[in-house]
């Protein structure tokens, strides 16, 4: 590939404001991989300069070497995002967390999932009034659409967000949990072992810890406890949940590092969702050698592979079978734990930011020689679909 003129993109930095969920992950770590692609140079960087730009509240720790970061505007929020970014943009723009101005049409967006359709009792009424409206009307206008997995591809599709020949997948990656140092608090030492189950907290109903919860009285006669990391208390969806157990530990937010060490140490994770984009805690767990129980359902299989244990969101005693089943056979759960390391080294943030360049690189009219890897035609091959 050849060009002499230079090639400009911005990124929407509007992700560096917000609290660190799974898609704020997303966009940190591949925009760390694109800077380093950036840096070694090759075809696909070639002429090309990218800055992330940053509403004034944003905190910029990622220390990017090739992408220039540079915060504008006064304010932030949809405001910034909607009427600040586009002001400046100089060619084209990654918008990685689901959202993006419309007024740039030289964009691609990347969509993690449609939950608030699939799932809408987790979200407020504004919310989804507002993902109803802009979701929409970007896939009409950007360029190109990214998403996570064959499973939002489709979800896109059906949805009538946009055609399945817009759509790229740019799935989660692996590495970033390989950078934790696993290093125990008092907290999580007390609480892990060998009859461990992890459970990730999370109020949005579609995350369905309350199934878990709900099994602790049968789990404590069996010996197994839960340790529950990213809620304080057990004031989750209603009278089951709320009652105290004597096997259920709360340990409220933690650190990577606690978290590495408490799935090393612990008998399994626990991931109940009834949806998922895509399920990143999967492969985190997955890498730091823990085996997985998780949810049948949307995006999880298609991740999770040969490499985890399935049983139906709503079949408490399949969970529970398979919780007894990793207690009482060691031969499986070293199985598990091998299949998970191999399966989680498929999905690479160095992989999906190649993706990206490539994805810019057709944007601005260059031929290339890599694939962007499309959403799979099993998944996705009806064009008529229902409309929002």
């Amino acid at each position: 590939m050849m060009a002499h003129a230079a090639r400009h993109w911005a990124i929407n930095g509007r992700f560096l404001a917000q609290p660190v969920t799974g898609v704020q992950r997303y966009a940190r770590e591949v925009v760390q991989a694109l800077d380093a692609l950036i840096a070694a140079g090759g075809p696909l960087a070639h002429a090309l300069r990218v800055e992330l730009l940053m509403p004034p509240e944003a905190k910029d720790d990622l220390a990017l070497v090739a992408i220039r970061s540079r915060s504008v505007g006064n304010f932030g929020g949809h405001g910034w995002e909607q009427t600040v970014l586009p002001a400046h943009v100089r060619g084209g723009l990654a918008s990685l967390c689901n959202s993006g101005p419309l007024a740039v049409r030289k964009q691609i967006l990347c969509v993690h999932d449609l939950n608030t359709r699939a799932y809408p009792q987790s979200y407020s009424l504004p919310f989804r009034l507002l993902y109803r409206t802009l979701i929409p009307a970007l896939g009409r206008t950007v360029r190109h659409v990214a998403t996570v997995s064959d499973h939002s591809a489709a979800e896109l599709v059906r949805y009538g967000l946009c055609g399945a020949g817009k759509i790229t997948v740019a799935p989660d990656g692996y590495e970033h949990a390989l950078r934790w140092t696993p290093r125990h608090s008092p907290r999580t030492r007390a609480v892990a072992g060998p009859r461990t189950v992890v459970l990730l907290g999370s109020r949005a109903p579609h995350k369905n810890i309350g199934l878990i919860l709900s099994m602790s009285d049968r789990l404590a006669a069996a010996g197994l406890r839960v340790a529950v990391a990213g809620l304080s208390d057990g004031r989750v969806f209603g009278a089951v949940e709320e009652r105290a157990a004597s096997n259920v530990e709360w340990l409220g937010r933690i650190s990577d590092d606690e978290l590495a060490a408490l799935l090393e140490d612990s008998l399994c994770l626990a991931f109940p969702s009834f949806v998922e984009g895509f399920g990143l805690p999967m492969l985190e767990a997955m890498v730091r050698g823990c085996p997985v129980v998780a949810s049948d359902r949307a995006s999880l299989p298609e991740i999770g592979g040969d490499a985890v244990l399935y049983a139906p969101p709503d079949r408490a005693d399949i969970w529970f079978d398979h919780f007894m089943r990793l207690a009482g056979d060691a031969r499986l759960r070293d199985t598990m734990v091998a299949r998970g390391r191999v399966q989680a080294k498929r999905f690479s943030w160095a992989d999906s930011a190649r993706r990206y360049l490539e994805l810019m690189a057709r944007a601005d009219g260059l031929a290339t020689n890599v694939s962007a890897a499309p959403a799979s035609p099993d998944l996705v091959s009806a064009t008529t679909c229902s409309k929002l």
